[in-house]
């Protein structure tokens, strides 16, 4: 996704608007109006020019053309011709300054004209047809993008009029403020329609009113964000403020408001597969005083900051970042203290928990200075970018007599508690072989951030393997246990990265099994494509999502025929990571992953890398401490 804002709600022309849009950090733009006193659409050649040369100079690209087209009523013969041409603009605005995303409208407002819904009325469809098709034709010639708003129409026609053009590049605008507030949406699940719009949508607007608290009810745009980046969308996120105060507040302040707003719901976590719920935290009720928890690192930290404030049983205490813009975020958002030392936290009695998300490299000096000072440690996945340093902390906290755990989520989702009890229960017979695939899109943009840690060996522990297989891999040593020996392949194909965005594996079990490994960063749909297989002698287990699969599923093939009901449904007693240690704090609960358990997950990740840094030759792995 991609962080943009209508030059032109600023309230002043192009020229005087990005300097200040650049003073915000930010890179990309969309255009409207007052781009040299007129429409986008339509420029001369020459200011198109100048335009192109002024966005240069100030660093920026165009995210999206924000025209006006096609947005009027069922038009007669001479307005259609002027349509025609200001399409004709378009695409030499589209050519000139290298952006084929254009926002449209389709002949179709049914409060300017003849209401009813274009989703059931074939009548009325053939007309929008009619009318627009010939611009559609000549849209698509261009390749043009075109995301049509539901301004004028509902989501409901804007899907059905994408429908019967049939061209599946092309998507919705989606207003989300135009509708969240209607009565039959409250009434419905919301869930249910940010999943039916996410996968759609090409770009968003996002309006003062609905992110901004001041201005009345507001619109779940965490959920609504993370939504849309769990289904890949590699538009603008763009902010159309549409001042509601306009003699209080000036359009740049307003726009600025609404930045600061919007950065706030930024997802950073990495995207689930689309169509997975998140954790449940109404499920459980701990009746134990609540544990103190700092969260360290905050990118994805954030999301697990937001988690910790709906866990019962466990409590946000502070966060820390180094970043004061990051650390402040997410304080003044939760209503916590915000640091950017851990130093600090370190001495509060109120602190029994420290909560490590830096990068990967980085976790065990930020847990070993925990552990020293007497706290517990929970560390995100992977556990560290080496086994000396996993060991290290293991050493420090078995001294201390202090818990360290690591967050591997999966083992708390309901589909790999089932296929662990499936496989440990013997249901599949003896384990004869699966797969292990990830496929992933990461642009050049995502190793570029955050300072550039991600895809090195020092900070990232490696790359596809490390930081997105490691979930996959982690997956299948807690169903299956730890493999023997394995072999590796790495290969850097598509970034500029010291580590691999490719990598295949075979394991092999002591019991003969063997796995194949397939993880790639180089996918070219945005989406987040796992899947899992595993066979035995009586039965095998097919667990997917992402990718050419809307909804995740999982499939057992027992008894001769396959089936969605899980023969074992294994036990949720833990939401999260978190829920777990507190619980091991207060009534002596086992850890999912202690920190023994997940350097047996980093053995695995380290006898590949050494495999495939070597000869790829088969390399033994050897999950447990030295000398313990």
């Amino acid at each position: 996704m991609i962080l943009s804002v209508f030059t032109d709600e600023l309230g002043m022309d192009v020229a005087q608007a990005l300097p200040v849009i650049e003073s915000w950090g930010m890179q990309h733009v969309d255009l409207r109006g007052q781009v040299f006193r007129k429409g986008c659409e339509f420029l001369t050649p020459d200011e198109l020019t100048r335009l192109r040369k002024l966005l240069e100079g100030h660093g920026m690209q165009v995210a999206c053309l924000q025209s006006s087209l096609a947005k009027v009523h069922l038009p007669e013969a001479e307005r259609l011709a002027a349509e025609a041409e200001k399409l004709d603009g378009i695409i030499r605005a589209a050519d000139a300054l290298d952006c084929r995303l254009v926002r449209s409208f389709f002949f179709w407002q049914s409060d300017e004209g003849q209401p009813g819904n274009l989703a059931v009325q074939g009548d009325l469809m053939q007309r929008v047809l009619d009318a627009f098709g010939p611009l559609a034709d000549r849209a698509a010639e261009a390749g043009l993008v075109l995301a049509f708003e539901n301004c004028g129409a509902t989501t409901a026609e804007v899907l059905a009029v994408l429908d019967a053009f049939g061209r599946p590049t092309w998507g919705l605008a989606w207003d989300v403020a135009n509708e969240w507030f209607a009565g039959d949406l409250r009434a419905a699940d919301e869930a249910a329609y940010i999943q039916r719009l996410a996968p759609r949508t090409r770009c968003v607007h996002v309006k003062a009113k609905g992110i901004l608290p001041d201005l009345g009810d507001l619109v779940p745009w965490d959920r609504v964000l993370q939504a849309l980046d769990n289904h890949g969308l590699q538009g603008p996120v763009s902010i159309e403020t549409h001042n509601p105060v306009p003699d209080a507040v000036t359009g740049a302040d307003q726009s600025k408001r609404v930045f600061d707003a919007l950065k706030r719901a930024w997802p950073s976590a990495a995207p689930s597969t689309p169509g997975e719920t998140g954790p449940d935290f109404a499920a459980v009720t701990r009746d134990y005083e609540p544990v103190g928890f700092v969260v360290v690192g905050l990118g994805m930290g954030h999301a697990r900051a937001k988690d910790i404030t709906q866990t019962s049983g466990a409590h946000l205490v502070g966060v820390v970042d180094t970043d004061p813009d990051r650390a402040a975020r997410t304080g003044e958002e939760l209503g916590v203290p915000h640091t950017a030392d851990l130093a600090p936290w370190l001495e509060s009695a109120a602190v029994e928990v420290v909560y490590v998300l830096t990068p990967t490299g980085r976790h065990a000096e930020v847990a070993l200075d925990a552990l020293a000072a007497g706290k517990h440690v929970l560390l995100t996945k992977p556990m560290e970018a080496s086994l000396d340093a996993c060991d290290a902390m293991i050493r420090l906290a078995d001294e201390k007599g202090l818990l360290l755990a690591v967050d591997f989520d999966r083992r708390f989702h309901t589909d790999v508690l089932a296929m662990r009890a499936a496989v440990r229960s013997g249901r599949l017979g003896r384990i004869l072989g699966g797969e292990i695939v990830l496929k992933v899109l990461r642009t050049m943009a995502y190793f570029e951030g955050q300072g550039g840690w991600r895809g090195t060996r020092r900070l990232d522990g490696g790359g596809v393997l490390s930081n997105q297989c490691i979930h996959n891999i982690d997956e299948v040593a807690f169903i299956l246990g730890v493999p023997r020996r394995v072999r590796c392949e790495i290969r850097t194909q598509n970034h500029r990265i010291e580590a691999e965005d490719l990598g295949c594996a075979l394991w092999e079990y002591d019991h003969g099994a063997v796995i194949s490994l397939f993880a790639t960063t180089s996918y070219p749909q945005p989406t987040w494509y796992r899947r899992l297989e595993l066979y035995g002698t009586e039965g095998a287990i097919a667990n997917v999502g992402g990718g050419p699969v809307e909804d995740p599923q999982t499939r057992y093939f027992l008894d001769g025929a396959w089936s969605d009901q899980a023969p074992e449904t294994g036990d949720l007693e833990y939401v999260t990571a978190a829920d777990n240690i507190a619980a091991a704090l207060r009534t002596g609960a086992p850890l999912v992953c202690d920190g023994r358990d997940a350097r047996r997950t980093q053995a695995i990740l380290d006898a590949m890398y050494r495999s495939a840094c070597g000869n790829r030759d088969w390399v033994d792995v050897e999950p447990d401490v030295p000398g313990a």
